[in-house]
């Protein structure tokens, strides 16, 4: 829905109980929009509530302070846009405030609505509307698969701090956050290092770099993940060699995986897909046999647990990603990787910064794979609300749970399987569903979005053919995985439409009970 930017002749009646403006904001609540406060208005908001004090109350002082708690009370459901120099540039204009609320506005969105009770402003036209046309504009929220809006809202105050301090003292490469950054990570993960990298990719093209992996190696992985895991074991000229995946996880079958072993094998690369981490102990236990490194990529696992350990912290180099629409996310690309060894760590540090040991003298081949200090900002931010932000994760999981059990009961669907001894960050909700194509375009005339993740195998990717393709488990998945939004902040209201609409996508019962010989059990 639009967003609304309350200037402060409407913050001032807004806050205040049983005010006309209440109708306003329990709608835009109510649909999960957004209300905004002008940093740039604070000191004009505070002289109309003394002056509004003085004028109802003879005992001035108490009355203000009741104003003031009132507004903190209202502000606390609102965000505050931040003043920028740039609103008050070359102003020439009788109400240069309006001027700046304008400019404010446009950074919110280009349909952003300012509310005011000044005819003067309202007689401008768009942006500034009155009350009763604010509540006009309110519509039903879409329904989005990942929110970061309403994350950033609820770290605005430390995002913003963290930035102005970053452009303060300047240094926006190995800035003291990213320090600060691994050490945070580490602690979480349970690891001794951590080092923090560009992004994913590059997190597992280092830890293989840093393991020797060369020309002509073979590395065990599974066939049905992002593209970016066989990608990069084929830029270091090393060979993927597919190992099939459990129907039931989607992670790669430890069952099958040493049938895969040559002389040519140097590591497993297990991927813990969708948030939940691969059988690590039997992964390692394979692994100490043959004399092979294990590399977990946990790019949408961290925050996970395998036996009560997080995620990051089974293997001898764990990688994982922060892209924005991981659990953990960042602003841009960023990744990171962990591990024990205080070798491989000091390795690795080399290798994200062309092989350096030290400026200008660089030791051994490396890239130019270093964290942005921005980016660290935006996680140390992140992680101050990440363990809630899980929890409401799981939360959202469950509930998907109790909706859908009915419909997978009758056939129609495979809901997602979490083992006993795990956790998952529930970087996605992926189920099955037969005539996939078919449910997702139904989803979407209801406004629902959808994913697949992932509907080509890898060793079907036209970039890297593979003959290696003896995996009828990927095949199956790739035609029947359908992801549903899931994220911290899915309304109950939110998923009761996405369920509705599922099942009524899923209508054709005569057509699906043809078809559900072909849904994984």
């Amino acid at each position: 829905m639009t967003d609304l930017l309350l200037d402060a002749s409407v913050a001032v009646i807004a806050c205040q109980a049983g005010n006309s403006m209440g109708k306003l904001v329990e709608e835009v609540r109510g649909h999960g929009g957004r209300l905004w406060l002008y940093a740039g208005e604070f000191t004009d908001i505070c002289r109309l509530l003394s002056s509004k004090s003085a004028s109802t109350n003879n005992y001035r002082q108490q009355s203000l302070d009741t104003a003031l708690k009132e507004f903190n009370h209202f502000a606390r459901g609102c965000c505050w846009l931040a003043a920028l120099s740039v609103d008050v540039e070359d102003i020439d204009d009788p109400d240069p405030m309006a001027v700046a609320l304008i400019k404010a506005a446009e950074r919110i969105s280009t349909d952003t609505l300012v509310v005011s009770t000044k005819e003067s402003r309202i007689e401008r036209g768009f942006p500034f509307v009155d009350e009763l046309s604010a509540l006009a504009s309110i519509s039903q929220s879409e329904v989005l698969f990942v929110d970061l809006k309403a994350q950033q809202d609820r770290i605005r105050p430390e995002l913003e701090a963290g930035l102005h301090r970053v452009l303060h003292h300047g240094i926006y490469i190995n800035g003291p956050e990213i320090t600060q950054l691994e050490h945070r990570l580490a602690d979480y993960a349970g690891t001794q290092h951590c080092i923090c990298v560009s992004s994913g990719t590059d997190a597992l093209l280092i830890a293989m770099m840093a393991l020797g992996i060369k020309p002509g190696d073979e590395i065990i992985t599974t066939p049905f993940t992002f593209f970016a895991t066989s990608e990069m074991i084929a830029m270091l000229g090393a060979v993927p060699v597919y190992v099939d995946i459990d129907p039931h996880t989607f992670n790669i079958d430890v069952s099958k995986i040493e049938a895969a072993f040559t002389d040519k094998t140097r590591a497993i690369l297990p991927v813990s897909l969708y948030g939940q981490c691969s059988d690590m102990d039997a992964i390692k236990t394979i692994a100490a046999r043959y004399d092979v490194s294990v590399v977990e990529d946990a790019a949408q696992s961290f925050g996970a647990t395998y036996k009560n350990q997080p995620s990051c912290s089974l293997s001898d180099i764990a990688c994982t990603s922060f892209f924005p629409a991981k659990p953990l996310g960042a602003y841009g690309d960023a990744g990171a990787c962990f591990t024990q060894d205080t070798t491989l760590a000091q390795i690795m540090r080399q290798i994200r910064d062309h092989g350096q040991e030290r400026r200008y003298h660089s030791v051994r081949l490396g890239l130019n794979g270093r964290m942005d200090t921005m980016q660290a900002v935006v996680l140390l931010a992140k992680m101050e609300i990440f363990d809630d932000e899980l929890q409401k994760r799981q939360k959202v999981a469950a509930n998907y749970h109790t909706k859908l059990r009915a419909l997978e009961n009758e056939g129609l669907l495979v809901l997602p399987r979490v083992e006993s001894y795990n956790t998952s960050s529930w970087a996605q909700y992926t189920l099955r569903v037969a005539n996939r194509d078919d449910v997702q375009a139904a989803m979407k005339t209801r406004g629902i979005p959808t994913a697949i993740h992932y509907p080509v195998p890898l060793f079907e990717q036209p970039a890297y053919l593979s003959n290696n393709n003896n995996c009828p488990e990927t095949l199956r998945a790739a035609r029947e995985v359908m992801s549903l939004p899931i994220h911290p902040y899915l309304r109950l209201e939110e998923q009761k439409e996405i369920v509705v609409a599922l099942a009524e996508s899923l209508s054709d019962r005569e057509e699906y009970m043809k078809q559900r010989n072909i849904v994984g059990k």
